[in-house]
């Protein structure tokens, strides 16, 4: 009886563990679906979307640049400094290096940027409106708050990121390009040869840069959304959202990156 009894429940708690698994891609996906439903069916107001994509895009440019301008002298320095090591020519360094920059540093570093930024910004927003009751009120009025508060924070995102990463891959290889012409000396016709990068590289960086555009709102907010316990919970959904969306980002990055290069790409 008792064995019999164990073998019964033994794969109740595995079919359990297996609907909780999936609810970690569930929730989120579920919520991407609600937001576009809502952004297709009601528009949000133009100048809403407008001051996000400034807080977005325009607020970030600054840290975004520095860092990735911070990121491009570090590579080029590096790279030098290890070629040196086995050869006495430092003219493919550039091509390696804004080859890489276009198609990973960029879109990769820019998103993890976005994701400390924007991303704990969204969390702790709308973690703080849910631990006062303003996404309940909202509900009793009749207001979609996914559509409402994520709406224009996700149209900001999806436009704002691929920006932000031209921006800021630019920023790169002209820091990048200082270095190596400055200090080691490598001609600007060398370091700036474009021969290594081709269009699909670029095609790459955008593919990663859209998506973490799309995600990096969504697993904020979906974080926000589950906040609990006054500021004590706004905490915690700011540290969930930061650590989520760098984790998604990463993982991102190398299925999109693995799935080029099998196809082709």
């Amino acid at each position: 009886m008792v064995l019999r009894t164990q073998a019964q429940t033994t794969p109740g708690h595995a079919r359990l563990a297996w609907f909780r698994l999936p609810a970690l891609v569930r929730e989120p996906l579920l919520l991407l679906g609600r937001v576009v439903r809502g952004i297709l069916h009601n528009p949000p107001p133009r100048d809403r979307v407008l001051t996000q994509m400034h807080n977005v895009g325009i607020r970030s440019l600054v840290f975004i640049s520095i860092t990735l301008g911070f990121l491009g002298l570090i590579l080029v320095y590096q790279g030098c400094v290890q070629t040196l090591k086995v050869l006495p020519d430092l003219s493919g360094v550039g091509q390696v290096f804004i080859y890489a920059m276009w198609r990973s540093f960029g879109p990769t570093i820019t998103a993890l940027m976005l994701a400390t930024r924007v991303g704990a910004g969204i969390a702790a927003e709308i973690g703080s409106m849910t631990v006062t009751d303003q996404i309940e009120a909202m509900k009793v009025a009749n207001a979609d708050p996914v559509e409402y508060i994520l709406g224009p924070r996700f149209i900001a995102c999806v436009v704002m990121t691929p920006v932000l990463w031209v921006v800021g891959a630019m920023v790169g290889i002209a820091a990048g390009y200082f270095m190596g012409h400055l200090h080691f000396g490598i001609s600007t016709r060398a370091f700036l040869d474009l021969s290594s990068t081709h269009v699909s590289d670029v095609v790459v960086g955008y593919i990663k840069a859209q998506t973490y555009g799309v995600v990096i709102p969504i697993l904020s907010a979906e974080s926000g959304f589950r906040a609990q316990g006054g500021s004590e919970g706004v905490g915690w959904a700011t540290t969930r959202a930061v650590v989520n969306s760098s984790f998604a980002v990463i993982t991102l990055d190398f299925l999109i990156s693995t799935s080029a290069f099998l196809l082709g790409y």
